[in-house]
């Protein structure tokens, strides 16, 4: 499949597609045949200047709107969304990597989904409540900039900008410029729906220039940012020096529990579904599940069962083809830090199972890393520490239930996790214990009205549902 090379040359302020005030570019990379696919301005603080101005001046009128009225774009936003599921698809197919029917369901459909969630949510939210001789009214933030990640482009921004529209905040958003052209489609789609100007805004470039201007902008009330810790703990720096409010969802090292009252069936069915919950989009997931814990006795049993699934499953290839499992890491840079993480893992001491550091031999062309696993795994090596974003799982024995949730809680990071038990009110007490924002109960299905957010180093603050919507509101209480 070849996608025509799509160029962007213009950013989209104040309801218009107006050039950058700079001169650079961005070129965006297929993932899989490394090749250019499209290119995109290279933004300015000045560009950056001008979109909070317009989204300043928008959100005078746009959050007086009444919720139904904000209802109606909304669900203007997800037709036009599902309407170009496939070029959605295919686009992110290039950029990601990702194989193209998983892309269709997840990278274009949960987008879809999630904008459409808003509608119903304002419909029975309550935006104000008696307390006492009270009312108390929750009003939008304000201005609300947007910096999105690479790995799920479009979902991370739905799920920003949908609620904070809803909320009835304006907004200014930088995609990643590794995987930006979906939100170019996405401002073409805004556009057709005659969404008032300057609601929503679009400066593509780069963090230190775009990214750090919105987060340290004093007309941006809030930041919301997806992407990995360190960045995160800058976008939070800049943003204290004007006290803004600021949202991190950041990186994850989860753990994924197999109890020992499994049976044998019931544990061969979670060390398979384990695989693919580290695996998906190639790893590149903040929520993969990266470490499998499981009974010291039955380590070697589950490890022959991972390494047939993996060997059996996971084929790597063309995304495009639609053959495959798993697809090419997102750059060349992503690739060489993860064949770094295998070769350290190989040094510390770790079995290496499955996979392993070289380039597969029949894909001398693209990012591609073969599908890793290493066994007998010390939780305080490198590969157990530190998030790896790449299709690599370590198997961690451990002795008893309390082994197993003190393994678990020691990580910096708490996003998600998993436990599987033959007794699923055992699974529930235990996730309980884990120090994390969401756990799947023996292969609970994910859920995009429930909050998703992280404990510790994985950030804070809550996306997706009633909970995502709370974030972009003040509380201002009324004394009557």
């Amino acid at each position: 499949m070849k996608v025509p090379e799509k160029v962007c040359d213009k950013l989209y302020i104040e309801g218009q597609w107006v050039p950058s005030t700079g001169s650079g570019t961005i070129d965006v990379i297929n993932a899989s045949t490394e090749d250019v696919m499209g290119r995109i301005p290279e933004g300015t603080p000045a560009d950056v200047d001008r979109a909070v101005a317009a989204a300043r001046t928008a959100f005078e009128s746009w959050s007086q709107t009444d919720p139904q009225e904000r209802a109606k774009f909304l669900q203007a936003l997800a037709d036009g969304l599902g309407a170009r599921n496939q070029e959605i698809a295919e686009t992110i197919c290039g950029e990601v990597g990702m194989p193209m029917f998983l892309a269709q369901l997840i990278q274009a459909g949960l987008p879809t989904a999630v904008a459409g969630s808003f509608v119903s949510l304002l419909d029975e939210f309550a935006f104000e409540e008696r307390i006492g001789n009270s009312l108390v009214v929750r009003e939008p933030v304000g201005v609300v900039g947007c910096i999105t990640p690479w790995n799920y482009p479009l979902h991370q921004i739905i799920a920003k900008v949908a609620p904070a529209l809803a909320a009835g905040c304006t907004v200014v958003l930088k995609p990643s410029e590794v995987a930006p052209l979906n939100a170019f489609i996405l401002a073409e789609i805004v556009d057709s729906i005659a969404l008032p100007a300057g609601v929503f805004n679009l400066v593509s470039g780069t963090g230190p220039e775009v990214g750090e201007a919105i987060a340290g902008h004093p007309d941006i009330d809030m930041v919301s940012f997806t992407g990995s810790t360190r960045a995160g703990k800058r976008v939070a720096e800049l943003g204290a020096q004007t006290v803004k409010r600021v949202a991190l969802e950041l990186g994850g090292k989860s753990a994924n529990i197999l109890l020992d009252d499994l049976d044998d069936d019931e544990l061969e069915k979670a060390a398979r579904a384990g695989v693919g919950s580290c695996y998906l989009n190639s790893g590149q997931t903040c929520t993969a599940f990266t470490r499998m814990l499981v009974p010291r006795s039955k380590h070697d049993d589950i490890v022959d069962i991972v390494r047939d699934e993996v060997e059996k499953v996971y084929t790597i290839g063309d995304p495009a083809a639609g053959e495959s499992r798993l697809g090419p890491l997102i750059s060349d840079a992503q690739r060489s830090r993860v064949r770094g993480y295998i070769e350290k893992g190989i040094e510390e001491g770790a079995t290496l199972v499955a996979g392993g550091p070289e380039q597969p031999e029949d894909l001398p062309t693209g990012y591609y890393v073969k599908p890793t696993v290493f066994a007998n795994v010390d939780n305080a090596m490198t590969i157990a520490q530190e998030e790896i974003f790449g299709p690599v799982l370590s198997v961690i024995p451990y002795d008893d239930e309390d082994d197993a949730v003190r393994i678990a809680n020691e990580t910096a990071y708490g996003l998600s996790g998993g436990v599987w038990a033959h007794d699923p009110d055992r699974a529930t007490a235990v996730a309980r214990r884990v120090r994390t924002g969401q756990l799947e109960i023996n292969g609970g299905s994910f859920n995009p009205l429930a909050p998703f957010g992280g404990y510790k180093q994985s950030g804070n603050g809550r996306e997706l549902g009633r909970y995502g919507l709370e974030e972009f509101l003040e509380t201002k209480s009324l004394q009557l």
